[in-house]
Parts: C-alpha cells; sequence; structure tokens
C-alpha cells in the first residue's frame, strides 16, 4: 500500500528523438527544416491556386485542396517541436501537451485516411459516370463527405487518447520517438496495455483497413470500365488521373496500417520511427509534386495567377510577328 502511494506519476514526457550522431544535428536540422518549408510552401501553393483560379472549383481539387490543408497541418502538429529538440537540449514536453499533439495528429491522420476513399469515389464517377459527374457530385455533396471525414476523425482521436492516456505513467518519462504517438507512448505505461491493443486494432480496422478496402474495390471497377474504353489514348488519359492518388494512397496508408494494426509487443520503435516520418513528414513534402508535375492544370492555373502565362503568350506572339514580318521583307 505504501509503495503505491509513494509512485510517482510523470509531469511531462522526455522525447528522445532519432538516435544519431551528435555531429550531424546541424545537417539534421537543416534537411528538416528545408523539408518543412517546402511542405508549407507545396502545399499553400496548390490551396491558393485552387482558391483563386475558378476553373480549379471542381470536386477533384476541392478534395486535393482539402488534403494539402491537413498536410500542413499534419507535419506542423510535430516538426516544429522537433526542431526546436534539435536545436536545444531541453526535449521535455508536457503531459498536457503530449495529450494535445497526440489528439490532434489523430484527427488529422484519420481525416486524411477517409479522405482518400472519398476522393477515389470522386475518380470513380468521374471515369464511369462522366456524363452525370457534376449532378452526382454536387457541392453539397462534397462537403457532406469532407463533415464526415471531420466527425469521425474527432470520435476515433477521441477513443484513441483517452484509452491511451487513463494507464497509469508512473516509471520512465522516456519517449523513444520524436513525438507523442500512441504506440511509442503506451511503452510507458505501468499497467496492462492488452486492451489498448485491442481497442488500438479495432479503431485501426475502421480507420485504415476500411477506408483501404473501399479504395481497393473502387479501383477494381475503375480498372474493368477502363480497359472497355476502345480507344488506346482514352485508356492512358484515364490511367493517369487515377496513378496519382493511388501513388499517395500507397505512401500514407500502407505505413499507417502496419504502425497502428500490430500489438505493442511486436513494435520496433527505431522501425516505428522511420513508418511515421514517411507518412507524416515524407508524404506531404510528395503530395504537392505528384499532384502538379504532371498535372496541366494546376501548370495553367499557376501561369495564370502569377501573370507568367500572359507574358509567355506575349513573349511568343512578339516572336511570331517578328518572324513574319521578316518572311515578308525578304526579297
Amino acid at each position: 500500500m505504501m509503495q503505491e502511494t509513494n509512485q510517482s506519476f510523470v509531469a511531462e514526457f522526455i522525447l528522445l528523438g532519432f538516435s544519431f550522431n551528435p555531429s550531424t544535428t546541424p545537417l539534421l536540422f537543416s534537411a528538416f527544416l528545408i523539408t518543412y518549408l517546402l511542405i508549407i510552401l507545396g502545399n499553400g501553393l496548390i490551396t491558393i491556386l485552387i482558391c483563386l483560379d475558378s476553373h480549379l472549383h471542381t470536386p477533384m481539387y476541392f478534395f486535393i485542396g482539402i488534403l494539402s490543408i491537413l498536410d500542413v497541418g499534419y507535419t506542423t502538429t510535430t516538426v516544429p517541436q522537433m526542431l526546436a529538440h534539435l536545436a536545444s537540449q531541453k526535449k521535455t514536453i508536457s503531459f498536457a501537451s503530449c495529450v494535445a499533439q497526440m489528439y490532434i495528429f489523430l484527427v488529422l491522420g484519420i481525416m486524411e485516411s477517409w479522405l482518400f476513399a472519398i476522393m477515389s469515389i470522386d475518380r470513380y464517377v468521374a471515369i464511369c459516370h462522366p456524363l452525370r459527374y457534376k449532378v452526382i457530385m454536387s457541392p453539397w455533396l462534397c462537403g457532406v463527405m469532407v463533415i464526415f471525414c471531420g466527425l469521425w476523425g474527432v470520435i476515433s482521436a477521441l477513443v484513441y487518447t483517452v484509452f491511451a492516456m487513463r494507464l497509469p505513467y508512473c516509471g520512465s518519462n522516456k519517449i523513444n520517438h520524436f513525438f507523442c504517438e500512441v504506440p511509442a507512448v503506451l511503452k510507458l505505461a505501468c499497467a496492462d496495455t492488452s486492451v489498448n491493443d485491442r481497442v488500438d486494432f479495432i479503431l485501426g480496422f475502421t480507420v485504415i483497413l476500411v477506408p483501404l478496402s473501399l479504395i481497393l474495390v473502387i479501383y477494381v471497377n475503375i480498372f474493368i470500365a477502363i480497359l472497355r474504353i476502345r480507344s488506346a489514348q482514352g485508356r492512358l488519359k484515364a490511367f493517369s488521373t487515377c496513378a496519382s492518388h493511388i501513388t499517395v494512397v500507397t505512401m500514407f496508408c500502407v505505413p499507417a496500417m502496419v504502425m497502428y494494426m500490430k500489438p505493442g509487443s511486436e513494435a520496433s520503435l527505431e522501425e516505428d520511427k522511420k513508418l511515421a516520418l514517411f507518412y507524416n513528414v515524407i508524404s506531404a513534402f510528395l503530395n504537392p509534386i505528384i499532384y502538379s508535375l504532371r498535372n496541366k492544370d494546376i501548370q495553367r492555373a499557376f501561369l495564370k495567377v502569377t501573370g507568367w502565362g500572359r507574358a509567355f503568350q506575349g513573349r511568343t506572339a512578339g516572336e511570331q510577328r517578328s518572324k513574319t514580318h521578316d518572311a515578308q521583307s525578304m526579297p
């Protein structure tokens, strides 16, 4: 009884971050800082272009804009703190801040997982029912779908967080991670976490496996429809509209599924940090590149908004008039 009374519960945690040579800290800090700034720039630019260009006011780009906002919020929840810890000796985070970080991270992550499923529905309607696309994917329905993502994220994240933080944390306060993620925090609980493993598996099923299964079923139907297209050019165009979405889904959902659906006893902390870095930072960095690199609508919107498109057209027209004049003046 005396032992239980004298037990001290942690008021703050220490985030150990990555295991690396201290001499590489400046290099690591610079790399993460540049990556974070590029994430803000890339996703912010896509969001601004979608807002400003009326040609991008379609369901597909509406969902891409929401995805960009989620990516910015997702990385901002973890990366600035990681940079602060790399730049200083103090690597602590209060219990309340840890809970808040865990909850916000889960809300945005779960929203993104279900948003990918909604984006696949959008692609299905666009390819399989092109004539009814605007009628089916109305602004009202798109708004309802995004609200559903938000509510599901808020509720599921609340269950995750409550079950994780209701446990007593009375031993070590060192989290072997670069932010407060559920599997890493549960390692410090001085109580049986088998119930949490079951809850995490069930919730992982509803927030990762269900949307991923929905995406798989939808894309099977999409590919069947694409194979029925007679022209090779039409099939290639349809495939290219789906390729970017499939790539982004794979980068985000597969690592997240491995992280959250395996039992805590089988978790490797170093592997978990790499997985978290991939679906938290790398995917958010690559998403704007994947969606804009080969996307002529985004490129056209960028040239239009910046005014470079008019300058390019004016220069081209001037060169054409000059060539015409030279041809006419030739004997």
